[in-house]
């Protein structure tokens, strides 16, 4: 499922959003029109496949905590004990059919 959501909405929800360094929390988005659109089934999945993750040693190659939780009605994809990588979590969202990613 696909709703609009406008780039300031994310950011009241979310806080500001980057997409280098470690995180709690990321999204998958697309740019429909000019604006960012919120990608609901491409979060699930990159969840999913960053809970999966087992690369090596370093805190972004496995994120034992990845569940899906909601903020402001919004799903996303959640480690408090911040694990998503900004690149490895675009990773996954573009392999799920999303444009791009977001995490803050």
């Amino acid at each position: 499922m696909r709703f609009s959501v406008a780039v300031s909405a994310l950011f009241v929800l979310m806080g500001s959003f980057v997409n280098a360094d470690l995180h709690k929390e990321g999204l998958c988005i697309d740019k429909i029109g000019g604006q960012y659109v919120y990608n609901a089934d491409a979060t699930k999945k990159a969840c999913d496949a960053y809970l999966q993750r087992n690369t090596g040693d370093k805190q972004w190659d496995k994120c034992p905590d990845c569940k899906m939780t909601e903020v402001g009605k919004l799903n996303l994809c959640q480690s408090l004990e911040n694990h998503i990588g900004g690149d490895e979590l675009n990773y996954y969202c573009t392999q799920n059919g999303a444009s791009d990613s977001l995490a803050s």
